[in-house]
């Protein structure tokens, strides 16, 4: 099943530290753990490594202008249930484990929320391990990870969502690597009352829109135009 359809999800796994609101113009942040309650290390070492941490850098209003909400709670991150875990295996040996090239999981998230502009725009950032297989060997390979925010309720609705496809690097000697990935401009708009409470960033590995890229037709490229001899 596609990652897209994450609408049809509402298992949680507990993951998650508590949301951390935030004062008009500046970004609320939070980080979360795919295996236990985040440590107790600085906000600012755990978003350096996502990349976060500058804060916000948009302008003060203009004399006026608009006043945003005093605060915002941060969506919080999940992972799609089913989608915890990706496998790559080499051609049939007899063995699924010995023919096993690597497995890739998730560790954990950040996350940092503003609104702007009448939108919620939010930085997700994404940590995970790769292992390799019996068979695995280094180099680059490629995981297909999918984003998306959905509002729960009696009928899930997916908001916001897109797929990526994230490098990672093997490199000699090392049975194991941390990867992470950053969604700088995840942008919707900012719901009516308290609906953005029923809202839920989920993380999840997407086989099957990988499988679909490959199939897509390449366009054959436009020719370039001939300039006229004068």
């Amino acid at each position: 099943m596609m990652l897209g359809v994450l609408a049809s999800c509402s298992t949680y796994h507990g993951l998650f530290a508590a949301r951390t609101a935030t004062a008009a113009g500046g970004p609320a942040v939070a980080t979360t753990s795919a295996s236990s309650t985040a440590t107790s290390d600085t906000l600012g070492q755990r978003f350096a490594l996502f990349g976060f941490g500058e804060g916000d850098k948009t302008p003060p209003p203009a004399a006026g202008a608009p006043t945003q909400p005093p605060d915002i709670d941060c969506p919080g991150v999940e992972v799609r249930q089913g989608a915890s875990t990706f496998q790559q295996s080499a051609a049939d040996n007899g063995s699924a484990a010995l023919s096993l090239r690597y497995q890739a999981s998730f560790i954990r998230f950040a996350r940092e929320c503003a609104v702007r502009a009448g939108n919620v725009v939010m930085k997700v950032g994404v940590e995970g391990r790769v292992i390799l297989g019996p068979a695995g060997t280094t180099g680059q390979l490629e995981l297909p990870v999918r984003l998306a925010v959905v509002k729960e309720g009696l009928e899930p609705q997916t908001i916001w969502t897109k797929f990526y496809m994230v490098p990672v690097v093997m490199p000699p000697g090392q049975p194991n690597v941390v990867f992470t990935h950053v969604e700088e401009d995840m942008s919707f708009a900012n719901p009516p009352g308290d609906d953005l409470d029923k809202y839920v960033v989920y993380v999840g590995f997407d086989p099957d829109s990988a499988a679909a890229e490959k199939k897509k037709p390449v366009k054959p490229a436009k020719p370039v135009p001939k300039k006229p001899k004068h």
